[in-house]
């Protein structure tokens, strides 16, 4: 088993713990609002109402209706875990590691719930889906800096955003062939991540192709 890491620690101060309270609060109650009335029926008023917050507080959390859905602490969460994994790992063992480690050790049942839910929303709203590119871009920033770290290269090397964009397609490919009827199953689809993951770190062979296949020939 590829070796994994402690999660980082929680907001320390009273302040961040507050903040994260509040972000939390809207975040959940936009999601449910989703789930049960319709993205596009659901207005910032309901959610702020239903997180007892003013619209202005929204905003300050999140600055688009779509980012509720977009911007969660998996990134940040599983980044900061990628960098605690032990120095001789590459970059892919390194991400696949934080993947395992806050799947499988850290996410409450509801935590689950929401993340399915997210995918879902992300892949069946179109406002969503086109507001996904940004975010797209913000990941493949975040995670080529954690790479250039972790390998002492530049963020702005070829191969290194390469590999950035690599990670983003096979998590992109794990969970977009969905049946979008209802929210997937999430401990599935992170078994199809690690799988991707790991196709990804043998150098993504195809079966039938490639210098054994020829061989056999």
């Amino acid at each position: 088993m590829t070796a994994m890491a402690e999660l980082p620690a929680q907001p320390s101060s009273l302040r961040e713990r507050k903040k994260a309270r509040t972000r939390a609060a809207i975040r959940q109650h936009a999601l449910r609002l989703f789930m049960a009335q319709g993205y596009t029926e659901t207005t910032v008023e309901q959610i702020s109402e239903a997180a007892e917050v003013s619209p202005a507080t929204f905003f300050r959390y999140f600055p688009t209706k779509e980012d509720v859905v977009l911007q969660d602490d998996f990134d940040i969460v599983a980044l900061a875990v990628m960098e605690a994994q032990p120095p001789e790992l590459g970059p892919i063992a390194a991400f696949r590691a934080a993947a395992a480690t806050v799947a499988n050790m850290q996410l409450r049942p509801e935590d689950a719930e929401i993340f399915a839910a997210t995918t879902y929303l992300t892949f069946s709203v179109p406002e969503v889906r086109a507001r996904a590119l940004d975010e797209l871009a913000r990941t493949s920033d975040q995670i080529s800096a954690a790479i250039a770290r972790r390998v002492g290269a530049s963020p702005d090397d070829f191969e290194v955003r390469n590999m950035a964009g690599a990670i983003i397609g096979v998590i992109m490919a794990a969970t977009m062939p969905w049946d979008m009827s209802q929210p997937p199953d999430f401990y599935v689809m992170f078994d199809r991540i690690d799988a991707g993951l790991a196709h990804l770190e043998a150098g993504l062979p195809l079966p039938g192709y490639g210098p054994s296949a020829a061989s056999s020939g």
